[in-house]
């Protein structure tokens, strides 16, 4: 068997600088070592000289018969969302989604935005001119200040009257997570939880186990101490973890170009595992650590096991000209609505990106024993009385 490459790699960024590019883009220019496409072991020194893996990587590691199962069941869970923070890169105003919408306190990847009668209300305030609109603040009893334009006079209106959405969103980009959850501290107040996503479709989400517990397999062969530790700490809440894994947890990416960031969440001792099904052809998307100039290209049945506590990115996404002409004579995979806006669903071409891993605070939930009829209806099939256990 051919010894496994090993690659030490040295940090090209200082941590202060990374930071400052969070929710930013990087290129294939941004890396100093060749793109990783075969097998290696990547890893880096810390501060006392000690290696620290970073990435292992390992080619056609899960079979197509798995791939295409993993397809089958889970190619539709990739649900346009507006909550993936840093990931979903700058606030892009001009873009299908925010263009149809009146944006304000939009900051690097995150946006406030009128709701549609604010929307009615700015437009009509814009008619106006400065003096007229100034005078309609003073009428409602709100401050003017020496500074004020015409805009933040506008928006002071539309606030006093409530019609400013209370959310802060990100780029619409088509991600969700399936699995289990812990408690939501938001406005939903939901317990630990299956995700939405997998109890409305439960049968999907059984019927690709297979797929998921062969990742995990690869974990468990590749990094058996990480995988341990992390399974370790899952069977602490057996009830609330993915069957025969170590993950509580999957996040399915569609043609998700990811900015710069760190994943929030996880299992502070435990790895990202990676793997990719494809259907039809591309370039890029490369799986990237900025800081240390490395990237590599995952592609259909390949498994990444990586420390996604670093910071990390994607390269852009895209097709040559014999990847289109090749792509167009696909038959459509999904009935897509151009004028939602989602980021990069409308391309012929998918690449469906699987992240397994565990949360963190999984481990605060209650006990087995302890759950509520409240609980348990969070935790089963939509229509179904039993706790879904194996």
């Amino acid at each position: 068997m051919p010894r496994i490459k090993k690659l030490i790699v040295s940090k090209i960024i200082s941590d202060e600088d990374i930071a400052k590019r969070e929710g930013t883009w990087f290129t294939e220019d941004d890396l100093v070592h060749p793109v990783v496409r075969n097998n290696i072991d990547v890893y880096y020194l810390d501060d006392e000289g000690n290696e620290v893996l970073l990435l292992k990587y390992r080619k056609n590691q899960i079979s197509d018969e798995l791939c295409d199962l993993g397809w089958k069941s889970y190619k539709d869970l990739a649900k346009p969302s507006r909550g993936r923070g840093a990931s979903a890169g700058p606030i892009d105003v001009k873009g299908q989604y925010f263009s149809k919408r009146a944006v304000v306190h939009t900051k690097k990847w995150s946006t406030g935005y009128l709701k549609p009668e604010g929307k009615i209300l700015k437009e009509e305030l814009e008619l106006l001119d400065f003096e007229n609109v100034k005078k309609r603040t003073l009428d409602l009893n709100i401050e003017v200040l020496d500074e004020d334009s015409k805009e933040d006079l506008i928006y002071k209106i539309v606030d006093s009257k409530n019609l400013v959405s209370s959310m802060k969103v990100n780029n619409q980009v088509a991600s969700n997570p399936i699995g289990f959850y812990e408690e939501s501290k938001n406005f939903a107040k939901l317990p630990c939880r299956l995700t939405h996503f997998t109890r409305v479709n439960y049968d999907k989400y059984n019927d690709g186990l297979p797929f998921i517990q062969r990742i995990d397999q690869c974990f468990k062969k590749l990094i058996p101490e990480a995988h341990n530790k992390q399974l370790c700490k899952a069977n602490e809440k057996c009830h609330l973890k993915i069957p025969n894994t170590c993950f509580s947890t999957i996040t399915i990416n569609r043609n998700f170009r990811t900015a710069l960031h760190r994943d929030a969440g996880d299992y502070k001792d435990g790895f990202g595992n990676l793997t990719v099904i494809e259907r039809g052809r591309y370039k890029g998307g490369y799986t990237c650590f900025p800081q240390f100039g490395i990237g590599v290209d995952v592609r259909r049945g390949d498994f990444l096991a990586m420390d996604v506590h670093e910071w990390h990115t994607n390269t852009p996404i895209y097709e040559t000209g014999e990847d289109k002409t090749y792509n167009e004579a696909l038959e459509p995979a999904f009935k897509d609505n151009p004028e939602v806006g989602t980021v990069g669903i409308y391309e012929k071409y998918t690449r469906l990106t699987f992240v397994c891993y565990l949360r963190e605070k999984i481990s605060n939930c209650p006990d087995q024993k302890d759950l509520t009829e409240h609980d348990l209806a969070h935790l089963t099939k939509s229509g179904h009385s039993k706790i879904i256990t194996k």
